[in-house]
């Protein structure tokens, strides 16, 4: 059974964290969330009380589809955060730095959906989340971490901390994208020319729609049901990296173009 005092014990915790930009120690072990129920209940309220300054929720991010970032993590399953309009970016876009404590930066294939994905009385699957995609981008997920230390973190403290997510930036819209294998699509990161890193689509829980439909039926479970224009960022095929003062990120994806973002 939930405990909702310490529910909101999280969510004061990390909300005080985020107004006066404060470093990210792992959760105090008295305010620890016992299991993801607790955890996902702390970033709701976190949600609602942000939604007041970042405007309401745009989407959702799945953290820890790959194996790159979970080696990064330490955690072993996929996470849920919400990406807020304020911090909703169409391709090219300039990033202020001082907005964060700590920026960083992921490459992400990133869909937008052209119906709902309510509760049908059974889970979601490929073919029921397919159905619902408007269209495919390249995305960036900007990344939130307040410094902290990655090793350190669990996976109920980063659901609780709404998976740190800071912002997206997608790319032109495909809208033909069925006539793609998305999971063989590869993606490369670059900052400043430079390459970052690489992977493919099928990086992501083997299939960028089985990313999708895993979120669509935590959203479902959850009580909180995708929507008709929501945008999804499935989960990035390169380790987090870090831009400095007036360097430009480019996440490209191949046949889905690239997002562009510069931080300064």
């Amino acid at each position: 059974m939930t405990d909702r005092a310490n529910v909101e014990r999280i969510a004061d915790y990390l909300d005080s964290l985020a107004r006066t930009r404060g470093n990210l120690p792992p959760l105090p072990p008295e305010i620890e969330p016992k299991d993801l129920d607790e955890a996902y209940g702390a970033q709701e309220i976190l949600q609602a009380r942000w939604a007041a300054t970042r405007g309401p929720v745009a989407g959702y991010k799945i953290a820890i589809t790959t194996k790159v970032m979970q080696d990064l993590m330490g955690i072993g399953h996929p996470c849920a955060g919400a990406i807020f309009n304020r911090y909703f970016y169409e391709s090219p876009v300039t990033v202020r730095r001082s907005d964060y404590v700590n920026v960083a930066v992921e490459c992400e294939i990133a869909m937008r959906l052209g119906a709902d994905l309510p509760d049908r009385g059974r889970p979601h699957d490929l073919e029921s989340v397919a159905a619902a995609i408007e269209s495919c981008h390249a995305g960036i997920e900007i990344i939130e971490d307040q410094n902290a230390e990655y090793k350190k973190v669990t996976a109920r403290g980063l659901v609780a901390n709404n998976a740190w997510n800071g912002g997206a930036v997608i790319g032109p819209a495909v809208r033909d994208w069925r006539k793609l294998d998305l999971a063989a699509l590869g993606g490369v990161m670059t900052i400043e020319g430079v390459e970052q890193g690489r992977g493919k689509g099928a990086d992501v829980l083997g299939h960028p729609l089985n990313a999708l439909a895993w979120l669509a039926n935590n959203r479902v479970e959850r009580g909180r049901p995708l929507r008709k224009g929501m945008v999804v960022l499935t989960g990035s095929i390169v380790s987090t990296k870090w831009p400095k003062a007036g360097e430009t990120v480019r996440s490209s994806i191949e046949a889905l173009g690239e997002a562009v973002a510069r931080f300064v």
